[in-house]
């Protein structure tokens, strides 16, 4: 199917108090395939729903008697200050589930103190972005026509991006049933702004049993992507670089050798491998791994300010949200992702304070315990030993 415009309307930002009810008030005003565009993951989904379920078995350990009167979500992300540790993802195509797009999740970023990343398959050029004044990242493909990726990183340093990710875990696209079942296509009016030169792709031609953006980004992307390209984008920019797409502790380490600035442990929010390690349960062994050599953000899951304290106290220095930002563009614009981001400020002062920490640095010093199986060593290394069997005891700091 050819998704069709989204319904006109929506809820009112202010009566929406979870990033659940956000989601449900996207889902009631999107054509089902674009809704299945946005929520879908590979294959059968089971890391698609790992991604939850193993945030759901992370439990932390509050700290009483600590004087939270003077309580801050402040964090440094990449050498600069932001309001709390969170960045909005990458995502494409959001001119999807509202005609601003990325201009009004941009604006939204811009007024919550939080960098706002452009997908390489955004609907509106990075310049445009930029000038609204916000802190702009930039996300990268690597392309297969030789000098396009660098020539789009040069693109981005020019128009203001204060960062550059590499997104390294999509050789091509996952096999994501939803679209495939849908036969999705991008309408008309949905561009690539970076890579269409305004005109139509491959993304707008429906094919029997197959993916258009699939069959788009699989004639764009390059599969050759190797650690050389790593170090050829590091020598061509002096803007920080992220490498997201990480789960094993030895690409992380890889990576910091390489000058790389941040990794993000992500899978794709379960839209590449399936059955991939969900990115909670890999976060502390690579925070460990780097030992304070690059950042370690998260994403991946991240659908309440509860779950930012998690991945903080497993060792993360911030995270990245994806998905709710486009659900509440969707559900009610601008508004809609003004509301995303301030619930996640709330609920993370909120769960801050009752974990008796008042700052985000206090939160990197709790324990968390993971209910569950298989091996994991904190950020202080000091991993399982006693604990009962089927749990796991992440341990940083602060005894």
């Amino acid at each position: 199917m050819s998704c069709e415009d989204p319904a006109p309307g929506g809820a009112a930002a202010d009566t929406l108090l979870t990033l659940e009810d956000i989601e449900r008030a996207a889902a009631a005003v999107l054509p089902a395939g674009v809704r299945d565009f946005v929520a879908g993951g590979s294959g059968r989904e089971r890391t698609l729903a790992a991604n939850r379920e193993a945030f759901d078995r992370v439990f932390v350990r509050p700290r009483v008697l600590r004087d939270v009167s003077r309580l801050t979500t402040g964090a440094e992300l990449l050498g600069r200050p932001a309001a709390m540790p969170v960045a909005v993802a990458p995502v494409a195509y959001q001119r999807l589930v509202h005609p601003d797009g990325e201009l009004a999740a941009a604006r939204a970023a811009k007024a919550a103190g939080v960098p706002f990343t452009v997908s390489t398959l955004s609907t509106v050029p990075v310049e445009e972005i930029t000038a609204l004044g916000g802190r702009v990242w930039f996300q990268l493909y690597w392309l297969r026509e030789p000098g396009r990726a660098l020539e789009l990183a040069r693109r981005a340093e020019d128009a203001g991006c204060e960062a550059l990710m590499l997104t390294v875990d999509v050789p091509w696209m996952g096999r994501r049933m939803r679209d495939v079942r849908n036969e999705f296509s991008l309408p008309a009016r949905v561009r690539a702004a970076h890579l269409d030169g305004g005109g139509a792709s491959a993304a707008h031609r429906r094919s029997a049993g197959t993916s258009a953006v699939a069959v788009h980004t699989g004639q764009e992307f390059s599969a050759a992507l190797s650690w050389s390209h790593v170090a050829e984008l590091r020598a061509c920019t002096r803007l920080p670089l992220l490498l997201k797409g990480v789960l094993a502790p030895e690409d992380a380490v890889r990576a910091a050798e390489f000058g790389v600035d941040a990794v993000v442990v992500s899978n794709h929010g379960g839209r590449q491998l399936d059955s991939a390690l969900p990115s909670v349960e890999a976060l502390p062994e690579i925070a460990e791994a780097v030992g304070g050599s690059c950042q370690v953000l998260l994403d991946s899951g991240v659908r309440s300010g509860t779950d930012v304290l998690k991945a903080l106290a497993l060792g993360a220095s911030g995270v990245l949200v994806g998905r709710p930002p486009v659900w509440g563009l969707a559900a009610a614009g601008e508004a809609g992702v003004r509301r995303v981001l301030g619930l996640l400020a709330a609920e993370l002062a909120d769960a801050l304070g009752l974990a008796g920490c008042a700052t985000v640095a206090d939160a990197r010093r709790l324990r968390a315990v993971t209910a569950g199986s298989g091996p994991a060593a904190g950020p202080a290394g000091r991993g399982a030993a006693g604990d009962r069997p089927g749990s796991v005891r992440v341990e940083a700091g602060d005894p």
